[in-house]
């Protein structure tokens, strides 16, 4: 079976790059040095107009937790409606309660929206309590896949209970390692963990705009050539 590799875009032009690196599909968001929000409704449109590969959509109305209330909540859905609405092929979702549990309630009402989109559990999951008894819920509650570093800061340093979580999926979801996923590792992540999905940035940073005065800040976009160097691994 041939392994995918997934490349979270921030911004158009590493969407594009992204594909044009030979990438299986991305994940778009926006603020990806706060972990990643919910982009706006523009780049959405335009991202799924310019690309041909499947382009999943993150819902995560604000950085931090993954305990929503009400209106929050209200926000996602409302999300996942224009992104099927627009056409988008998946979103990435999650939901934890106060005890660390998946909030089966709210990620269920968020679903029934999704449609036919596919569904991603996003890394809320690594901050589960119980990660073995989050991934049942996860299945059950009818998801496709779960983006996780295995509980650690990095994917490298988790693939043991990667390892395990593949194992205890068993093909009934699929665990795709993320967090420091590059060249250096991939392979080794794939023969140790049994994935066969993968989650990357392929990011480099990339000069300041000069002309932006006092409002230069460093910038970072997908870059193509580490994108197919990815690929070429697989």
């Amino acid at each position: 079976m041939p392994l995918t590799l997934e490349i979270c875009a921030a911004s158009l032009p590493s969407a594009l790059a992204a594909q044009a690196g030979g990438a299986h599909r991305i994940e778009l968001c926006q603020n990806l040095e706060q972990g990643g929000i919910t982009p706006s409704y523009g780049l959405i449109r335009e991202t799924l107009a310019q690309l041909s590969i499947p382009v999943f959509v993150l819902i995560r109305p604000r950085p931090g937790g993954f305990g929503y209330n009400d209106d929050e909540l209200a926000i996602m859905r409302a999300d996942i409606e224009v992104c099927r609405e627009l056409g988008a092929a998946g979103v990435v979702l999650g939901a934890l309660d106060a005890a660390g549990r998946v909030d089966i309630d709210a990620c269920q009402a968020l679903i029934q929206r999704a449609g036919t989109m596919q569904i991603t559990f996003h890394r809320a999951f690594d901050s589960c309590r119980n990660q073995a008894e989050a991934l049942e819920e996860i299945i059950k509650i009818g998801c496709q896949r779960v983006l996780t570093s295995g509980g650690q800061t990095t994917a490298a340093a988790g693939q043991a209970r990667l390892a395990a979580l593949v194992t205890q999926a068993a093909g009934r979801i699929s665990i795709m390692p993320g967090a420091g996923v590059s060249a250096a590792n991939i392979q080794e992540l794939a023969r140790h963990t049994g994935a066969q999905e993968f989650h990357t940035s392929a990011k480099r940073q990339v000069p300041a705009n000069p002309a932006d005065g006092l409002f230069q800040t460093e910038q970072f976009e997908t870059d193509a050539a580490l994108v197919a160097e990815l690929v070429a691994l697989l």
